[in-house]
């Protein structure tokens, strides 16, 4: 199984492949924005990949269009639309 290290926290924890990165931060007990219900909309769930971008697949046309519209910075990914697919390293600024 593929497993998500958080920094600066330091938690990791392994995960189904395919499962959402939402439900990896969920599971290290990290505290995550998901105002929209994790539907991809709101862009709360931002999160930076640190180490294993091959990893996780590509951005759908769906997420690139809620980060354009919520002005995120183009190196972010939705927790909730990415799918953890090896191992992985994150970050987002309030861990």
């Amino acid at each position: 199984m593929p497993w998500v290290a958080f920094q600066p926290s330091g938690r990791r924890v392994e995960v189904p492949a395919g499962s959402r990165l939402l439900d990896a931060v969920v599971a290290a007990g990290l505290p995550i924005a998901r105002a929209c219900g994790a539907e991809g909309l709101c862009g709360r769930c931002g999160v930076r990949i640190l180490a294993g971008d091959g990893n996780v697949d590509g951005p759908s046309e769906a997420e690139a269009a809620t980060r354009r519209r919520n002005r995120l910075d183009p190196e972010l990914r939705l927790a909730c639309c990415a799918r953890v697919h090896g191992d992985l390293e994150v970050t987002a600024p309030y861990w």
